[in-house]
């Protein structure tokens, strides 16, 4: 295997390839070409300096020196390379496990590793290799347990910055066991850094293995390793120096061996997940209600904790949808449609909470099932399509495997069946199932979102939430995108909840219109009447803000006025009352329910009585 071409320009990564060759050719030949001459007394030349036929001289028995030294490559190197394995294989899953764990044991885990961390390292291993006994197997064993609680930390720090991605969201939407999630989603993304922190790690091993073989803890005679000739030798260091030197610089050169291996491979390191394994069947979703509901939400509320008190960003939601509706949700950035969406899938944020009075999804209530078949139930019966495909699809797996992953985890499928019916996910969102063997930033952005639709389409979901789509694409891709998910809903009956700023989109796309303002539903009605029959004043100015080709270049573009509400200080009437070029006394006071205006509309608006007087007229 050839090295990259950024490694075969580096006089460092030469440097380091061949003093990392000597390190693995002296522990391969040594123990054989010198082996015996390192055991081998010899009474006559007992305690000798530096000569022509002991170059390094001889110990308290007559054996050279240099033998021993060149002999103590291979112990010395193994039992610090499997401390520092088995220590940072224990630490690194303790550490990553908090991106997957519960709340709960999150929180057990965080302050285990706190715990474990306010004790030094070389103090732990020193104890540990008392208690574990004097030897070679014990002072290993000491510096794996010591160097468990670094390995910790800075897997649960790394873990932290994928536990919020879009990608591992996907993941848990999928209903995959915590197991594959850290295996597949988690321990991949965060290898580049655990390598260089493990082969730097293996330097330091060493130093402190050889110190517990210096002070009498670590290698016993008749065994030895670098530490323990460092011991031997330095009786006489002021005599004759070498014989203390030789094995100290043997332990510096390979600890620097190890730091310079970690800083080359730092930026080289291609992450890659591991083979898919094969899952336990699982059973489908069910269909839905027997009152024909996909999804029927009633009194949904979201609660974030902050330091000043708790938010609640979406308030009193309703929601129902039925197979084959497309029913959209508009408002501006921070009115509370995607926390929704989060609430349903149950994807909150670490810490938030979603009371309700119903959440039921294709039939069933979703508060009466177990956690584990509640998951399952989410897993199979919704789809989420984030607004950014970048960060939803993990960058570390192929698109095969994320797409793969799901049938296999939940319907038992071989991994031929699931390759099939991968691509033919793929056909039907009209990309050539080659594409398979690319990875996420191998693709354009309608490319991805249009791999986020497929991976959805796997489980056959009864109800899809796209959460913004087409933001991030441009005009012809998002009409793309829409026609296709038209396709879709078509084809499987599956109902579509449509998050969007785009008004003049949704209005085309979707046939019922949820309009939200400040964690509220503030007007629900056709989509053929948001153009001309919307009577809430903050629909009505959504819908102006839409550009036209035919306006006036010359005068500025029309937008909503004024800001939204502060979440942590809600004002006791209606939100919009500050906003609103309609507004009266008691709009300040008493905010409006939503109420029928006629047959599929609901207005949140104490003008909706104006408003039937004129429709009546």
């Amino acid at each position: 295997m050839s090295l990259p071409t950024g490694l075969r320009r580096s006089p460092m990564a030469w440097v380091t390839a061949v003093m990392l060759a000597s390190l693995v050719l002296l522990a391969l030949a040594g123990p054989l070409v010198w082996g015996a001459a390192a055991d081998r007394p010899d009474p006559s030349a007992v305690l000798q300096g530096p000569s022509a036929g002991h170059p390094f001289g001889t110990d308290n028995l007559g054996r050279d020196l240099l033998a021993r030294v060149l002999a103590a490559t291979r112990p010395s190197l193994l039992l610090a390379l499997a401390a520092v394995l088995l220590g940072a294989s224990a630490g690194v899953l303790l550490g990553a496990a908090t991106a997957v764990l519960g709340r709960r044991a999150r929180r057990l885990t965080a302050g285990l590793v706190n715990l474990l961390l306010a004790f030094p390292a070389l103090l732990v291993a020193m104890f540990l290799a008392v208690v574990f006994g004097a030897g070679a197997a014990g002072a290993m064993l000491a510096l794996a347990a010591a160097g468990v609680p670094g390995f910790a930390r800075l897997a649960q720090t790394l873990a932290a910055g994928v536990a919020g991605t879009d990608h591992l969201a996907a993941a848990r939407v999928l209903g995959l066991r915590r197991l594959r999630l850290l295996w597949r989603h988690v321990l991949p993304n965060i290898a580049e850094p655990l390598l260089l922190a493990t082969t730097t790690a293996a330097g330091t091993s060493l130093v402190a293995l050889s110190g517990l073989s210096f002070l009498g803890l670590g290698v016993q005679p008749p065994g030895y390793d670098w530490g323990q000739l460092l011991n031997q030798g330095l009786d006489r260091v002021y005599a004759e120096p070498l014989p203390a030197l030789a094995p100290g610089l043997a332990i510096l050169y390979a600890a620097l061996t190890f730091q310079l291996l970690g800083e080359v491979l730092a930026g080289s390191v291609a992450r890659r997940g591991p083979a898919p394994r094969t899952p336990v069947p699982t059973p489908a979703a069910s269909g839905p209600a027997k009152d024909g509901l996909v999804l029927q939400v009633e009194d949904l509320h979201v609660e974030l904790p902050a330091p000043d008190g708790v938010i609640r960003p979406v308030r009193g939601v309703n929601l129902a949808l039925r197979p084959g509706e497309t029913v959209g949700l508009v408002g501006e950035s921070g009115s509370g449609k995607s926390l929704t969406a989060l609430a349903i899938a149950d994807l909150l944020p670490y810490g938030a909470r979603a009371p309700r009075r119903t959440l039921r999804l294709l039939g069933a209530d979703l508060a009466a099932l177990p956690p584990k078949e509640r998951d399952r139930h989410l897993a199979t019966g919704l789809a989420v399509i984030f607004q950014n495909p970048a960060s939803a699809l993990n960058p570390s797996l192929r698109i095969a495997t994320q797409l793969t992953e799901t049938v296999r985890a939940h319907r038992g499928a071989s991994r031929a069946r699931a390759a099939a019916e991968a691509a033919d996910a793929l056909r039907r969102v009209a990309l050539p199932p080659a594409l398979l063997r690319a990875r996420p930033h191998q693709l354009s952005g309608g490319q991805r979102q249009r791999v986020m639709i497929a991976s959805g389409l796997m489980v056959r979901p009864g109800l899809i939430i796209a959460d913004e789509p087409t933001t991030a694409l441009d005009v012809t891709v998002q009409r793309q995108i829409t026609g296709l998910l038209s396709e879709i809903r078509r084809d499987t009956g599956a109902a579509i909840l449509f998050i969007s700023h785009d008004v003049a989109l949704v209005g085309e796309f979707c046939e019922r219109v949820l309009v939200m303002y400040a964690g509220t539903i503030v007007e629900a009605l056709p989509a053929d009447r948001l153009a001309d029959g919307a009577r809430h004043p903050y629909t009505r100015a959504l819908v102006a803000s839409v550009p036209e080709l035919t306006a006036d270049r010359d005068r500025p573009l029309r937008t909503v006025d004024g800001a939204p509400p502060d979440p942590l200080l809600p004002a006791p009437g209606c939100a919009f009352e500050p906003r609103c070029p309609r507004r009266r006394d008691h709009c300040a006071e008493q905010a409006p329910p939503l109420e029928d205006l006629d047959a599929g509309h609901r207005v949140a608006c104490w003008s909706r009585y104006r408003w039937r007087r004129t429709r009546r007229r």
